[in-house]
């Protein structure tokens, strides 16, 4: 059964009746582009088929009251005293924060959700909450609906409601990702270009593989923020902005003068962001051999000069390169952790999965979980 027959069969055993909307929000993998976010630069994130669902109606008072069919709970809360507390539900109330902080005028909604984005993961289930939660207030209240601005709103309520201070990528693929597409995304501009993905050579199509390598980052917050720092003192080095302002020649002239561990860090930013615009042609060129050859070198950068790979992240990537019909693989998100992402010939899926979890298991002991992703539209109201 589907996740939207699951809510909405759920609303109607709650409320006795149909519900008046169903929301959409996915999550999201990045393609290539890490690291680069907070440095002005740019990403290549792709929405997949996974995602949180809402089946609401709206309230004619200022409470919202939802139900989460994952923990088994309902949250109420008013819109008029919203106070900061623990949990999922966090993330519904900090969106709701952030649009009333920008000034929408927000009504009251009741319903039900439900997910299929594993937790933990680096796929991204709270940009999608947050997402999804800007949808239903849409729904309910009739602003307009602007997938840039809706994304800041909901980077807003991540970095000072729930207090995680991440970049604006992973809202903004949810916000506005386009089905069987890729976003290269300027995170200066937010100007944003969908990007097809490549068919093999053969004429087939390519299937990007999700490989959660069954860890969780740990230590993340102080390697993030030592890393954000050497970043801002290579751009102070460098008289600019923002790393995204050094070109690749600017870099191997005027390098030699850094720290050594701050031109490791600079390096990896200034190629991934060469990296990430190469990746975006070679996707638009129908070049999928390009486009795995640049996941290759990407997580090799990421593993030799920002070093925020770990052990089983080093592995999954290096198994899942070997394997027939993978154009490439490379860690994804911020690292020390989580999940490795790979591009396959589709009709070499099959074959690459089993290959990949027999041999990571025999070299680490962990089973992992793998999931094959297609490009999925951003998030949305969807005909009920």
């Amino acid at each position: 059964m589907s996740l939207q027959q699951v809510v909405t069969d759920a609303f109607m055993e709650q409320f006795g009746e149909r519900p008046l909307f169903i929301i959409r929000a996915p999550g999201r993998v990045n393609l290539i582009g890490e690291h680069t976010d907070y440095n002005d630069g740019f990403v290549l994130p792709m929405a997949i088929d996974r995602a949180i669902w809402m089946a609401l109606r709206p309230r004619d008072d200022r409470q919202v009251s939802i139900k989460s069919l994952d923990y088994g709970e309902t949250a109420v809360f008013s819109l008029d005293t919203l106070t900061k507390g623990d949990g999922w539900i966090e993330y519904v109330k900090g969106t709701a924060w952030a649009l009333q902080e920008a000034g929408y005028a927000l009504n009251g909604w009741e319903g039900v959700m439900k997910g299929d984005i594993p937790k933990g993961a680096g796929l991204s289930s709270s940009a999608a909450l947050e997402m999804a939660t800007t949808q239903a207030f849409h729904a309910v209240s009739e602003f307009e609906w602007n997938a840039p601005e809706m994304a800041l709103l909901g980077q807003k309520a991540e970095n000072k409601w729930v207090g995680v201070n991440t970049g604006i990528m992973d809202q903004m693929i949810s916000a506005a990702g386009k089905d069987g597409h890729a976003l290269l995304i300027d995170c200066r501009t937010l100007e944003h270009t969908p990007v097809p993905l490549p068919p093999a050579l053969d004429g087939s199509g390519t299937a990007v593989v999700v490989l959660d390598t069954a860890t969780r980052r740990g230590l993340v917050g102080s390697a993030y923020n030592e890393r954000r720092q050497q970043c801002e003192a290579a751009a102070d080095y460098f008289e600019v902005q923002a790393l995204r302002d050094v070109s690749m020649a600017e870099f191997l002239d005027g390098a030699d003068g850094l720290e050594p561990l701050t031109r490791k860090r600079a390096k990896h930013v200034v190629t991934e962001n060469l990296r990430t615009l190469n990746a975006a042609k070679a996707m638009q060129n129908a070049d999928a051999e390009l486009m795995g050859q640049l996941m290759n070198e990407s997580h090799a950068s990421m593993h030799e000069d920002f070093e925020i790979t770990n052990d089983q992240l080093h592995v999954m990537a290096m198994i899942a390169q070997q394997q027939d019909g993978c154009y490439g693989a490379r860690m994804t998100g911020g690292g020390f952790g989580g999940c490795a992402v790979a591009l396959v010939h589709e009709e070499k899926v099959e074959g690459f999965v089993t290959a990949v979890a027999a041999a990571y298991e025999a070299a680490t002991n962990l089973q992992p979980n793998i999931y094959v992703c297609r490009a999925s539209a951003g998030a949305e109201i969807v005909k009920n």
